[in-house]
């Protein structure tokens, strides 16, 4: 028996195979496709991925293959830059395709030790107090696990195994994209394309990042009833003729895909001993690049707690903060990207209404909640009533034993003092103790738990041992 089994091998599942690893859970990812798809859907990561990268020591490896770019134009494309002073050490996004980010998570969790099955779907779930019993098409014989988390995508396969419903909105637009070479000349694209976007922000002609191949987006002329099926060069050269009065002279695609602005949401996370997470969880249009990011950060919330129950010391209800956490998260992720997308739209109201808001973003502090926003670095879990600082994550800052983040990369909860009279006594097992006279932090102590959020301030041991029982369990 398998301690997981994670369903769907994409960049929320090999992340959560990745931090179950680091606490010596036993593994099996079971992905579907036999290769992984070349869809470029998702360009980069934002900050709080960045920020997970790096507390997981996986950064270096990230840098290596993509590019620094500055934060602007993220909120429904309106062009300004991310103010000064965000609350990070990484204050840039970085551009890196899709496929090299599930090849670098996916060479990852394999170096940790995950099973990874490829061409290998799951087709059917039973549960019983011991656990599930995952049925794997093709006739291969079923495989145990104590737990099963469906990472498997919009359409998951798991969610409707499961019975939870998704509710939300279908597509009403569909948005055609693909990599192909262009005949037209870099200064022709570039003349058209800004004429074109200043009513059509759905329209784009650019680099690719492979010498001659150019990524091109442009609205469909209808939603598609099969999904599935992937448009044809035809398709894309009727409709960048329609908007832009060229086709640019488009010509061998190496991929071509579409996507549309559904946006659901699952009614819960967790059915026993199975959960969702990633698009399996929430679909939404792609404005502001929140989604890979999404589900990355799913993994990263989940991944310890269900580490914790692995290892038989998390408390009754710790699985169930997950939804209680990210559910919400999602929840506006949605409400933002429905307000991106009518924000894109050439109807009067619509366009007069993002005329307001790119005024209104020269004011410092709207600027400053809609990226924050994006970057997922305003996230506050509701951990009760106390420090301004409590559900919130840290950045990462440069202390005398080293950088914050270096000090998580085990995995363990963190007690980061600066009074030098506190102790995490019979939590050792599972938390760090670190003593710190750096004073970059403006308060005495904290305790952070797995993911870097803040589950205590303070310098009262009473009361810290009341913290640590509440996302730690009890001593052992």
């Amino acid at each position: 028996m398998f301690d997981a089994v994670i369903v769907g091998g994409g960049p929320t599942g090999m992340m959560l195979a990745s931090e179950l690893r680091l606490r010596h859970a036993s593994v099996l990812v079971l992905e579907k496709e036999v290769e992984p798809p070349p869809f470029v859907r998702s360009l980069g990561l934002h900050v709080r991925s960045i920020e997970v990268m790096d507390q997981r020591g996986l950064l270096a490896r990230f840098l290596e293959n993509g590019k620094q770019f500055p934060i602007r134009g993220f909120f429904a494309g309106i062009d300004k830059p991310a103010p000064d002073r965000l609350d990070t050490a990484h204050g840039y996004v970085l551009g890196i395709p899709q496929p090299l980010t599930d090849r670098l998570l996916a060479t990852h969790a394999a170096e940790v030790g995950a099973e990874i099955r490829r061409g290998c779907p799951a087709v059917g779930l039973e549960q019983d107090d011991d656990g599930v019993t995952v049925q794997l098409g093709d006739g291969a014989s079923p495989v145990r696990a104590r737990f099963v988390v469906g990472c498997d995508g919009g359409r998951s396969t798991v969610r409707k195994l499961l019975g939870v419903g998704f509710p939300g909105e279908p597509s009403r637009v569909d948005t055609l994209l693909g990599e192909m070479a262009v005949t037209a000349s870099p200064e022709e694209i570039s003349e058209v394309v800004a004429r074109v976007r200043r009513t059509e922000k759905r329209f784009g002609v650019g680099p690719s990042g492979t010498p001659g191949v150019f990524r091109v987006v442009v609205p469909a002329q209808g939603v598609a009833e099969d999904r599935s099926t992937p448009p044809t060069l035809a398709e894309f050269t009727q409709q960048l003729r329609a908007y832009a009065g060229t086709d640019f002279g488009v010509r061998s695609p190496r991929w071509l895909s579409r996507f549309g602005d559904a946006t659901r949401q699952a009614e819960r996370y967790r059915v026993g001993r199975v959960f969702l997470a990633g698009d399996a969880a929430h679909v939404h249009p792609p404005l502001g690049g929140q989604g890979l990011n999404l589900g990355i950060q799913d993994a990263f919330n989940l991944g310890w707690k269900l580490a914790a129950a692995i290892d038989g010391w998390a408390p009754d209800d710790l699985l169930d903060t997950y939804e209680s956490e990210r559910h919400p998260v999602a929840a506006d992720v949605l409400d933002n990207t429905r307000a991106q997308m009518e924000l894109t739209t050439n109807e009067p109201g619509p366009r007069a209404v993002r005329r307001l808001l790119t005024q209104l973003m020269d004011f410092d502090d709207v600027n400053r909640y809609l990226i924050e926003k994006i970057t997922a670095i305003s996230v506050r879990y509701d951990l009760g009533e106390g420090h301004p600082l409590l559900g919130r994550r840290l950045r990462d800052v440069q202390l005398t034993c080293g950088r914050l983040f270096g000090l998580l990369r085990s995995g363990a909860g963190l007690l980061l003092d600066q009074t030098g009279r506190l102790s995490v006594g019979g939590w050792r097992d599972r938390v760090d103790h670190v003593v710190d006279t750096s004073e970059e932090l403006d308060v005495p102590a904290v305790l952070l738990r797995p993911d870097g959020h803040v589950a205590w301030v303070g310098e009262d041991q009473q009361t810290l041992e009341v913290a640590l029982a509440r996302w730690f369990g009890g001593v052992r």
